[in-house]
């Protein structure tokens, strides 16, 4: 069964700096394009970034300049480093993946359970 964990929310001052991760665990083929999405209170779930299997990225434009996806495909794991962060990036985070977990190119969307990113003015 694949899972995707994330980790590094916190609570954090305008200004500062925090790191997502997200490790993808379970049987796997393949990976394909991963991402972060968010959903503050009252919102729908929004992209904030993307990154396919050839590392070509993708960034809302909210957040261009701020925030970088990076992914270890190694070790099946996706971070994004968010600075210069602003109250208004406070949100649940979750991490995103299009993975084959029995067969190549048989794509299915997994997400996580999200992690809490609170930025205080």
């Amino acid at each position: 069964q694949v899972q995707l964990v994330e980790s590094g929310g916190g609570l954090v001052q305008a200004g500062g700096s925090l790191r997502l991760s997200c490790v993808v665990s379970g049987t796997i083929k393949s990976i394909g394009t991963m991402g972060w999405y968010r959903q503050a209170p009252g919102k729908q779930r929004q992209l904030v970034a993307t990154i396919t299997s050839g590392d070509s990225t993708n960034y809302a434009d909210s957040v261009k300049g701020r925030f970088t996806i990076s992914r270890n495909i190694a070790a099946n794991m996706v971070s994004l480093q968010m600075n210069n962060l602003k109250p208004e990036d406070t949100a649940v985070y979750y991490c995103n993946g299009i993975i084959a977990p029995t067969r190549v190119f048989e794509w299915i969307t997994y997400w996580g359970r999200g992690t809490q990113v609170t930025v205080s003015s």
